[in-house]
């Protein structure tokens, strides 16, 4: 493993323990508490979308007339990461992205899809970031946690999106949390299949063979450049602290709806 890598690996690594462990998936014991969670994680399933696109972009010729561009060890990293997720197959063998098999997800189980789809409704209308989110009621910590991932998109520098693509975007789903899924599961499958489905998916096809994918296609675009590591490194810490304070906002969504109910 590259040393680099290995580095960085190890200064992220209290982040990480923070994500696996946090304190949202202990209250999370009903499909209320869940709907409540998709509201927010749907944003980061969104722009991790978007996230790939410009890595696309930038790592490939996605323009006529082609050219070659980059090596092409990186445009085949990227281009069979963007298959597995623009166009992944769902329970029924059909091919979805991983952005539409949640949603859909989100709809088996009635949660509130209205201001993730008014947000991407608006955006594709206007471009306005802005508008989208005040007019849709973007969750502040959501807000926050695609403002900065568009802010690395629109840095233009590739070996910054896909450090944050490796390193601050694994889902880490703790053990936990896959056993209260299954627990309602066993209670409501007609509700939640679909999402039991994405997660086990997620694992399977995210959680291993892309890892390593992205893995590499950090440590190519870096090279021996000390400057890009040292940037790399930041801007991995700054995404892990997004994702904590996305479910720092979802917690407290939960904990705010149990007490008015």
């Amino acid at each position: 493993m590259n040393e680099n890598i290995n580095r960085i690996q190890q200064t992220i690594e209290p982040l990480r323990q923070q994500i696996i462990h946090h304190k949202v998936y202990s209250v999370i014991n009903d499909i209320d508490d869940l709907k409540l969670f998709m509201q927010y994680h749907v944003y980061a399933v969104w722009d991790f979308m978007s996230l790939l696109k410009a890595l696309q972009n930038n790592l490939t010729c996605t323009s006529v007339p082609w050219f070659p561009k980059g090596t092409a060890d990186t445009r085949y990293l990227i281009n069979e990461i963007v298959v597995g997720e623009e166009s992944d197959i769902d329970m029924n063998g059909s091919r979805k992205s991983h952005f539409e098999l949640y949603l859909e997800a989100m709809n088996q189980l009635e949660a509130n899809t209205a201001q993730i789809e008014k947000f991407t409704h608006i955006l594709s209308e206007t471009g306005d970031f802005n508008a989208a989110f005040l007019l849709s009621e973007t969750p502040q910590e959501a807000r926050d946690f695609v403002q900065f991932t568009f802010d690395i998109i629109n840095s233009n520098k590739a070996y910054l999106q896909a450090a944050i693509f490796t390193f601050g975007r694994e889902d880490l789903i703790p053990g936990m949390f896959l056993s209260i899924i299954n627990d309602i599961h066993l209670n409501i499958p007609e509700k939640i299949s679909i999402f039991k489905y994405y997660l086990e998916r997620h694992i399977e096809v995210d959680g291993d063979h892309h890892s390593h994918l992205a893995l590499q296609m950090t440590a190519n675009l870096c090279g021996n450049n000390k400057q890009f590591w040292q940037e790399v490194e930041e801007a991995t810490i700054q995404s892990l602290q997004k994702r904590i304070q996305l479910w720092d906002g979802v917690y407290g969504a939960i904990m705010q709806e149990k007490i008015t109910v």
